[in-house]
Formats: C-alpha cells, structure tokens, sequence
C-alpha cells in the first residue's frame, strides 16, 4: 500500500522540522548519491551473472562434444 500524498506532506514537514532548512537538501544530495550507487552496484551483480550462464552453457556443450 503506497503512502498517499497527505502522508508524504506530513513526513516532510516533520524531517523539516527535524533536520532544519539548510541541511535537509544535502541529506537529500547524499540519500541520492547513495541509491545511484547501490543502483549501478546492482545492476553490475546482474551483468555478472549473465555474463556466467553462457559460460556455462558452453563449458556443457564442450563436455558433450567429447563423448
């Protein structure tokens, strides 16, 4: 269940209130820098592991080819 827009405009009123006006847009800076490179961490784990299924794929075909 998504949080509705009234639920979003609460939550940030209250880390407004928290964090203060001048520190809540570089704590939004670095929460974005963060997921960008958890983001393309993922995304090479992925690429990794296709790379391997062909891989393996071939390694079976050799092996079949020699019986």
């Amino acid at each position: 269940m998504a949080p509705g827009p009234l639920s979003l405009i609460i939550i940030g009123i209250v880390a407004l209130l928290i964090f203060g006006p001048k520190k809540l847009p570089e704590l939004g800076k670095a929460f974005g820098s963060s997921l960008r490179e958890f983001k393309n961490a993922t995304k090479g784990l992925a690429d990794d592991d296709d790379d391997d299924k062909p891989a393996k794929k071939n390694d079976l075909d050799k092996k079949d080819e020699h019986k």
